[in-house]
């Protein structure tokens, strides 16, 4: 008996990369809920006619959401687009830290600061990889009738 592409279980490295991030991103969200939550601010851009706490707890409910989802393993393709859709829009907040010279989480030089911009593609890759967000899916993007996402 055969099994179907999106039966098959992912590789290894796969799995273990998207448990590893989803552990980090469970953690990360405990810290914008707990010990982190004033550097956690120091991201949330200045500019932003919003309460920075609240925002800061809001998207540390999101994170420990994704980390826990991308731990179990279901819905994982989905999950992966939207842990990637979010890393992009949190991304003004570590341009934002750039040009404003916040420090926090260690960052507390320009060069510090710009060299973590360029780790933000590398979680979007992360993200998507892990899960197998972008395997083939069929026309425009959608699992074929009769599979079930992994």
């Amino acid at each position: 008996m055969t099994t179907r592409p999106a039966e098959r279980s992912t590789s290894l490295p796969r799995s273990a990369a998207r448990v590893l991030l989803g552990a980090f991103m469970t953690l990360a969200g405990v810290g914008h809920l707990t010990f982190q939550r004033q550097e956690f601010q120091a991201q949330v851009p200045t500019w932003m006619p919003v309460d920075r706490d609240a925002v800061v707890l809001g998207s540390g409910v999101l994170e420990i959401a994704f980390g826990l989802a991308m731990l179990s393993g279901r819905r994982r393709r989905t999950v992966g687009l939207a842990l990637a859709a979010f890393f992009v829009a949190i991304f003004p907040g570590n341009v934002s830290q750039y040009v404003s010279r916040q420090s926090a989480f260690g960052l507390d030089t320009d060069q510090k600061r710009l060299t973590r911009l360029f780790f933000q593609p590398v979680l979007v890759a992360w993200a998507l990889w892990s899960t197998g967000a972008l395997q083939h899916r069929g026309a425009l993007g959608c699992a074929r009738r009769g599979q079930r996402e992994d």
